[in-house]
């Protein structure tokens, strides 16, 4: 979105009003904007270069405030693309399993998916199980990122037993999600997780557009329809976008 002269002239004078130190100008300047409703949710923000114009003040300053803002979660840089205004974050339900698209249009938001494979691992084991399935014999192998309004929100990745869901690779998995079509063929009676922090892979970062000191919460879960075992998961959310909720009781 073009920025115009007025935003030019109220940047400026905000800037001049304040007592603060220079990068705390910077950010109380964005953060104006934002409050205002002037910049709003996933709103492009002015390059550095164009900040610099409008400021007046160094690109390390203008720098400065950026990082500090995207650290408190106020901004999304994704490298190469620009910096935007962050949505408020987004949350997954920790002792209940639910779609994620779901989850995300609930919101009024616009999901949409990316299948980045799918694949059959007959006879296989392979080392990223999250959990044993020692009763599954054939294996089918997913990996999708999912996006709210365009910005990456979790990697699935999907190790389904091929009894139960024979036909899942012929699948379109940007029209259904996994967890759906799964739910249609076996609903879930029963699960288990376990929840980390960790830094994602090179790769993971790349299909969240994170960097790679970046934290990120994984879901390793397993799950079972009646006796037989659906399969199991790992789902990796970027900590600066997601948060995870959970309530029981008897």
């Amino acid at each position: 979105m073009p920025h115009s002269s007025d935003d030019r002239a109220s940047l400026a004078a905000f800037a001049l009003e304040s007592p603060a130190p220079l990068y705390a100008r910077v950010k109380d300047i964005i953060l104006q904007q934002i409050r205002t409703g002037v910049w709003g949710p996933n709103f492009k923000l002015p390059s550095e270069s164009e900040l610099f114009n409008q400021l007046g003040v160094s690109r390390m300053t203008i720098n400065r405030a950026l990082r500090e803002l995207t650290i408190e979660g106020v901004l999304v840089r994704l490298q190469g693309v620009g910096t935007f205004v962050a949505e408020l974050k987004g949350h997954a339900a920790l002792f209940q399993i639910h779609d994620i698209a779901e989850e995300i249009t609930k919101r009024g938001h616009q999901h949409r998916s990316d299948v980045v494979l799918l694949e059959a691992l007959a006879g296989k084991t392979p080392a990223s199980l999250p959990f044993s399935l020692d009763e599954v014999q054939d294996l089918f192998h997913s990996v999708l990122v999912h996006y709210e309004n365009d910005i990456p929100v979790q990697i699935e990745e999907r190790f389904v037993n091929a009894d139960i869901a024979p036909d899942y690779l012929q699948q379109d998995f940007t029209r259904i999600t996994p967890f759906a079509y799964l739910m249609q063929l076996a609903p879930l009676t029963e699960a288990e997780h376990m929840v980390e922090a960790i830094h994602a892979t090179p790769a993971e970062c790349k299909l969240l557009h994170i960097k790679r000191t970046d934290p990120c919460l994984l879901i390793r879960r397993r799950s079972w329809s009646g006796k037989r075992q659906v399969g199991c998961a790992r789902l990796i959310y970027p900590g600066s976008r997601y948060r995870l909720e959970g309530r029981f009781g008897q």
